[in-house]
């Protein structure tokens, strides 16, 4: 089978990041720790993303979790009360809706607009979506799935809108370094956002450590404090040892994060081009994250096929190519016409990237 449907990352964690883990292990760190983090990663943490992103944070800021996904749940724990709204990106990591709704809030979609670089936010839905019942926005700037990027007006555009009405801002920065060309900006670093927006941080993509489950919130000092208390109520603590990897993973050498970034290019350069050889299908490239969503409308309707899920069913059967499809991403919205499908190549070395979509190539093209 050619995995690309799972955006999981075959490469191993680095080897000084894993001894640092052993040796904590063997140090004895395998209790219970502070709620929010130990001080050592907290103080890593705040000095590396405010460096990164031209911010000045404290240790105060920064509450360490168990992966990127808490950092939603409880963002919506703190801001949002149950009936109130909150914007989400449709296309967009599957999370964010579910966990609105099991909160018991309301989750408002927007939309992404098609464009000769990608894809960009519909600012014209999004303003139109804001009602006085509307809370919060969760913007993910270097997107899963579409891997959209935003440029510096769209992402201007967002923090007035937020400071306008008065919204918290989840920022998701999961992919703020997964990147091959250009530089990474943070809408928390605009004038009058780092007061009202939370960063959810993982150490899952850059450092390969998805299984370590380790990530952390970066807050206003208030909203840090109830991220903390639900932090001790849900899970206690992070696990401790793995803490002191992260903060090796911070502290030390950087070399492994590039040579994973010049892996994932390389990935990434041989995927677009063979989906674009692809007769139906076609995709821009990307410049971050290790997904693309390619428009596969051509090939379905040559192929006589009307449901994107019945296309991905019968790809996976026909060529052991495994793929996620549009609808795994959020409910579809009233107009959407074109059919998409995400590969994510994360998990997939290149010769089974060329083998996979040339295999897919031959199903589509001799149908």
């Amino acid at each position: 089978m050619y995995p690309f449907h799972l955006g999981d990352i075959n490469i191993p964690t680095a080897p000084h990041i894993v001894e640092a883990m052993n040796r904590a292990i063997a140090d004895g760190y395998t209790g219970y720790c502070p709620g929010p983090g130990i001080p050592q990663l907290r103080e890593a943490l705040a000095d590396d993303l405010g460096a990164r992103r031209g911010i000045k944070f404290s240790p105060d800021n920064v509450v360490v979790m168990t992966g990127g996904k808490p950092v939603i749940t409880k963002f919506l724990q703190a801001v949002m009360n149950p009936g109130q709204e909150v914007l989400y990106p449709n296309p967009g990591f599957p999370i964010y809706e579910s966990q609105i709704e099991y909160l018991g809030g309301t989750a408002v979609p927007y939309r992404y607009l098609p464009t000769s670089q990608g894809f960009a936010i519909d600012l014209d839905q999004v303003r139109a979506s804001i009602t006085p019942n509307t809370v919060a926005i969760i913007y993910n700037d270097l997107q899963n799935p579409i891997s959209a990027e935003s440029t510096a007006a769209e992402r201007e555009a967002i923090a007035q809108l937020a400071q306008e009405h008065d919204l918290w801002v989840l920022s998701d920065e999961a992919y703020f370094e997964t990147r091959y060309e250009g530089v990474s900006s943070s809408i928390a670093s605009l004038p009058g956002m780092a007061e009202r927006t939370v960063i959810l941080y993982t150490f899952s993509k850059k450092f390969a450590m998805t299984g370590s489950r380790l990530g952390c919130a970066v807050a206003p000092i208030e909203i840090a404090k109830i991220l903390s208390t639900l932090n001790t109520n849900d899970e206690s603590c992070t696990t401790h040892y793995v803490q002191w990897a992260g903060i090796e993973a911070l502290r030390g050498t950087q070399e492994p994060v590039q040579q994973m970034l010049d892996i994932l290019r390389e990935r990434r350069d041989a995927a677009c081009e063979l989906v674009n050889d692809i007769s139906g299908m076609h995709v821009a490239v990307p410049q971050s994250t290790f997904y693309l969503f390619p428009d596969v409308t051509d090939a379905m309707e040559r192929m006589g096929y009307t449901a994107v899920g019945d296309f991905a069913t019968a790809a996976l059967y026909e060529t052991g190519v495994s793929f996620c499809t549009r609808e795994h991403f959020g409910r579809r919205q009233p107009g959407e016409e074109r059919q998409y499908i995400r590969l994510a190549y994360s998990g997939i070395d290149v010769a089974d990237i060329r083998d996979g979509l040339g295999r897919l190539r031959k199903w589509i093209e001799t149908a």
